[in-house]
């Protein structure tokens, strides 16, 4: 195994689903980062495509989601070491560690029921896995097992620090 930045981790892993028995996780990936929402595009203009026509040019409005797809993407790679992508029914676990706010009781757990939406966050995280070839389209992914936003320590699955933990596994 190569030396692997400092913000991703990897694995290859079978665990036990107390809800579904016996699986097989295909892929573990853990980045450390800000999780970004996919947000809204805006419209920047018109240009003249290869076949003529017009097209509309559209920008994300978030700076923030570029970098993050671009630290999933580079986790996904690493992870995904050449394999081919994952081709069938997919289950889907992703566990999103928010920054605490400053203001949040130190003494009860508090959840992150602010913006970003936890939809938006999946969405940009699964546009990322795909660009990164894990799976032929995240169209392929009919469950999700768990799908969360936490805070760092209040959650079993919370990273000691902002990120996320994506757990991807082929339905048999």
């Amino acid at each position: 195994m190569n030396a692997l930045p400092q913000q991703f981790t990897l694995d290859r892993i079978n665990t036990t689903d107390p809800n579904a028995g016996f699986r097989t996780v295909q892929y573990r990936i853990v980045v450390y980062g800000s999780p970004a929402p996919q947000g809204s595009k805006s419209f920047k203009g018109m240009l003249t495509g290869k076949d003529g026509r017009q097209h509309a040019v559209m920008a994300e409005s978030s700076k923030k989601v570029k970098p993050w797809r671009n630290d999933v993407k580079d986790a996904a790679l690493l992870v995904r070491n050449g394999r081919p992508p994952l081709d069938g029914p997919l289950r889907v676990r992703m566990i999103f560690t928010m920054p605490k706010p400053s203001s949040a009781p130190k003494t009860r757990r508090t959840y992150p029921m602010r913006m970003p939406d936890l939809s938006k966050l999946a969405r940009s995280t699964e546009d990322a896995l795909t660009g990164a070839g894990i799976w032929a389209d995240d169209a392929r992914v009919v469950e999700y097992s768990r799908l969360a936003k936490v805070y760092p320590g209040e959650d079993r699955d919370a990273l000691e620090a902002c990120g996320a933990v994506i757990e991807i596994s082929v339905i048999a």
